[in-house]
């Protein structure tokens, strides 16, 4: 888990975050191993941002990769920062629902959760799968 930490507070200092002030950063595990992270990356024109686990899951994609085992995110704050309800079902296009996902702030890891926990009775690839 170190290693997706240390990527994700650097991508953190990489944040584009004019507006809010609130810089995220994400790091994934891909299946092979490999490992991406991506910044939240703000826009005037609200709400065509991108936050930092999609950016993550875009390299990822653009790296080859389709699977994710792990993820982190670091958030600002001594609050407890949890993925959106949008990035916690563009993870589940990519994950199971046991996959580990580690909250940290600043200071280090906060939480542990499963992504399961945090989108119950998901929606998922099988439910559009061809016959």
């Amino acid at each position: 888990m170190d290693d997706l930490l240390r990527l994700a507070r650097q991508m953190r200092t990489r944040a584009h975050a004019p507006y809010s002030k609130f810089q995220v950063g994400a790091a994934l595990r891909a299946a092979d191993g490999s490992i991406h992270g991506g910044c939240n990356v703000e826009n005037a024109a609200y709400p065509q941002g991108l936050c930092a686990e999609a950016g993550a899951i875009a390299a990822m994609v653009a790296a080859g990769q389709t699977r994710i085992l792990e993820c982190l995110v670091v958030g600002a704050g001594p609050e407890v920062i949890t993925p959106c309800g949008g990035c916690r079902q563009k993870l589940r296009e990519f994950a199971a629902d046991d996959m580990k996902i580690h909250l940290c702030g600043p200071d280090g890891l906060q939480r542990t959760v499963t992504l399961g926990e945090l989108l119950p009775l998901s929606f998922g690839p099988q439910h559009v799968a061809k016959p």
